[in-house]
Parts: structure tokens; sequence; C-alpha cells
């Protein structure tokens, strides 16, 4: 086994917020592109980086490319259900996060992805929700305006909230409330009043009914008449509003409480859960300065001092404890050829950890704090599934693990340098004594105890040895 380069504290604590954990291969690409700044920089390009075998999953789940009456015609043909086809699509997302070399790319589509969340669940909108998806991928590292304007007026969108119900006698205020609430603002910031007027300017966006489930706007069912929300005007006197959404949208986007909204997100997500305030104060001001664009927002935050100081304070969350494990066990996943196959079993192991991607059902996206995924139950469904990847032993069907013995460097070896190695390989970083005793402890073999390749370690302790790693404080957090 080569030994890979280590980054330093710093060079990992980068990669590893901005990845789903730093792997040997990660490693080397961080080296190559010259260092983890660099590699960063080149990361907020991802189309500059290629990516073949994760552009290519896709067509591992056919359905992911149907149009919406095809879909439509699945489901009520009883041929694929929406849950069959939105099983898929989690699927799909956790293979691109263990593949990609676009790391950084895949973290930013999922944050969007949660705090405009759209559930990957659902009868109707799920026609549209992997275009929706895709969608929000084209604006993840762009501008946020943009990016809203994407999602707010997306089919999958106006499904979920019911957009598609609104009409001018009746505007329905659901998607008119997120938006402030959610979206941009946040509460405190606008009243009843607003919310009504705010569902009136996005009247008109709708999507057929079956069986085509196209989008439409529909002039007719435009909402007429002077409006206003927060410091926002408009005459509102054309019969088709999609200007005024634009020019709605825009305004919300650039608002000083959505800047801090975004700025106060981003920062919990890749800080810590209490990012000071001024950190936020910096990024909201950065946020406005570049127009919306989220680019040179990381690019501070990544800068700034709180975040050189954040170093394992973010918990993984179900699906980035499972993605991180395959990706530091080096599991390969073969293309599904049943429904046992291991890449549709991945949905079954993060759901058992505690929640699958983008299943939060309310509109408020799943949580990004360590507290909801900092319990004993989850603690013990994230060991249940280390020792069970660490074992080879689930999933049983269309995964190719690491033999055992392929993981000593070589043989003899002490015990302790094993435990070092293995840290370099799973942990990216040095052993600990608190590390060497956990291990030690783990498969009772005394640290300067000699491995030899017919070791009962060998034969029979690996996975129990390997597990630990996983289950360390150091895995579990990023």
């Amino acid at each position: 086994m080569s030994t890979p380069p280590l980054l330093a504290p710093p060079a990992r604590h980068l990669v590893g917020r901005f990845s789903y954990g730093v792997t040997p291969a990660l490693a080397r690409d961080v080296e190559r592109a010259g260092g983890a700044p660099a590699w960063f920089e080149q990361q907020l390009t991802p189309e500059a980086v290629a990516d073949p075998e994760t552009d290519e999953l896709v067509s591992w789940w056919p359905a992911l490319s149907a149009d919406p009456a095809m879909l439509w015609q699945l489901q009520i043909l009883a041929l694929q259900g929406s849950w069959q086809v939105m099983a898929d699509y989690q699927r799909w997302v956790l293979l691109r996060r263990m593949r990609s070399r676009r790391q950084l790319f895949e973290v930013m589509a999922e944050f969007w992805e949660n705090h405009l969340n759209v559930p990957a669940i659902g009868d109707t909108h799920f026609v549209h929700r992997t275009a929706y998806g895709l969608e929000l991928r084209k604006h993840a590292l762009g501008r946020f305006d943009d990016l809203l304007h994407a999602a707010v007026t997306h089919p999958a969108m106006l499904l979920y909230l019911d957009n598609n119900l609104s009409t001018a006698t009746h505007p329905n205020e659901n998607l008119g409330r997120e938006l402030l609430e959610l979206h941009t603002v946040g509460r405190g910031h606008y009243t009843e009043e607003d919310v009504r007027n705010s569902a009136r300017i996005l009247t008109g966006w709708s999507v057929e009914r079956p069986p085509t489930w196209a989008p439409v706007y529909k002039a007719s069912a435009h909402w007429r008449g002077p409006v206003r929300v927060m410091g926002f005007r408009d005459a509102n006197a054309a019969k088709d509003g999609r200007a005024l959404t634009r020019r709605y949208l825009t305004y919300l986007a650039h608002h000083p409480a959505t800047a801090q909204r975004v700025a106060g997100r981003l920062a919990t997500k890749f800080v810590r859960d209490d990012p000071p305030r001024a950190l936020v104060a910096e990024l909201a001001q950065v946020y406005l300065d570049n127009d919306t664009a989220i680019a040179p927002v990381l690019r501070a935050l990544v800068a700034s001092k709180a975040f050189a100081g954040a170093v394992g304070s973010k918990v993984r969350d179900p699906g980035e404890d499972l993605v991180a494990s395959y990706r530091a066990l080096d599991v390969k996943v073969l293309r599904p050829a049943t429904e046992e196959s291991a890449a549709n079993a991945l949905l079954s192991q993060v759901s058992r950890i505690g929640t699958v991607p983008f299943g939060w059902p309310q509109p408020d996206g799943q949580p990004i704090d360590n507290d909801s995924w900092a319990n004993p139950s989850r603690l013990l469904a994230s060991m249940q599934t280390h020792r069970a990847l660490s074992g080879g032993w689930s999933p049983r069907e269309g995964a190719s693990f690491r033999t055992w013995r392929s993981w000593l460097p070589e043989v003899p070896i002490r015990f302790d340098q094993l435990v070092d190695h293995l840290a370099h390989h799973l942990l990216h970083r040095r052993s600990s004594p608190r590390l060497l005793k956990a291990c030690c402890q783990a498969v009772s073999i005394r640290s300067d105890e000699v491995i030899t390749g017919s070791h009962p370690l060998v034969r029979s302790q690996m996975p129990d040895l390997l597990a630990t790693f996983l289950d360390s404080p150091e895995f579990l957090t990023r």
C-alpha cells in the first residue's frame, strides 16, 4: 500500500469541510493542485475538473432521465412508482458524493437543495424533482439572485408549495410565505400583508394538469394591482407578471436581511453552530458587494480566523457519515443488478443511521446543526454500519471491498505502527495516544505486539480495528 501525502492540519481542515472525507486519492489531488488553497480555488470552477465516471452514474437509473409525462405514465400503470424514482434519485446523490472529484461542488449542491428544500418524496412534484436538483446545481456556485429565481419558479417548487393552485381571485400563500420565511429574509422582517402581496406577485406561475405536467405561465391567473412587500413597491399593471417576479426576487436576493440569513447558514454549515456575529456580518457584506455571488463569500469564509479555529466543531450528519465511510474504506460500488445490490442498499443503510438525502418533509430542509445528529441512537446506528462495512459483510452484492490483509503495509509490523499507518489512511492524520489506547482495547492487543500474516488480527479482528477508527470523534466530525 503506497503512502499518500499527509496534508498539514489547516489544509486537512479546509479540504475536509468542503468534501465528503479526505482520502488518499483526494490528498493526491490536493498535492497536484499545488496545496489546499489552490485546490479550493480550482474546485470553485467545477466544470474545469474532469469527472467522467461520476457523470456516467445517472445511466444506472434510466427513470432519472425520463420526462414528466413518462414518469407519470409509469406511475399510473404501476410500473415504477414515485417513491421508487425518488429512491433512485437519492441513491444517485449518495454515489455522486462518494465518487466525484468535484467535491466542493457536491457539498454546495447539497447545501442549496436543503436551503431551498423540495422533498424527494411526493406523488405530484416527483415528476420534476430530478430536474429541480439539476437546475439548482447549475447555480450552486453562481449568484444567489439567479439561484433563487430558478428555484422559486421551478415546477417542482410550484407543485410542492401549491402555487399551481393559486389564482387571481384566490392567491395561495404557501410559496409566498416560505419565500420570505425560509428562502430569503427570515422571520421578523415581514408582515402578514407582505405575505399576501408576496403570494399575489407569484400568481400565474403554474403547472399543467397530468398527463403532461408541463410548466406554464397563466397570465389570466395573475393578480393585478399595486403590491408592496417590505420596501418593494410595484404598480403591477401588466397582465404578464413574470418580469414583476424577477424584479421582486431580485429585491429579496439583495435585501440585507437575506444577506445575513445566507451568510449565517453558510457560517453555521462550514464554521460552527454559533458563528461569530462579526463573521456573519462580514460575509453578508461580501455577498452584497459582489451582487449575491456565492464564490466570494466562500473565499472570505475560509480566510477568516473563525474558520481556522473551528477544527472538529461540526458533526457529520447521517449522509455525510455513510459517504465518508465508503470513501475511507475504499469500497467500490458497482452498477446495480438487483434490488439487493450495493448501489440500491445505500438508502436503507443511511436511513438506519438517521435520514435519507432530501427526505426532510418540511419546507425548512434538513437541519445543519450538531444537536440534531449527536445522540446515542444515531451513534449506535453509525457504529453498527461502520462495523458491517469494515468487515465487508454488508452490502453483500454489487460492491468490492478491500481484503483485510491489504490494510497491512508489511508484515511483520508492530501494532502501534499499524495503528499509525491506518490513522494516516482512514483519518488522514497521525495516531494519538488516545486512539492507540482505543485500538488496543478494541482488539485486546498490546501496542508493542508484533502482527504477522497469520495473527488473529488479520484472520478475524480487522473489522473491529477498522471500525474503531470510523467510530472515533476524529471521523464523526469534519
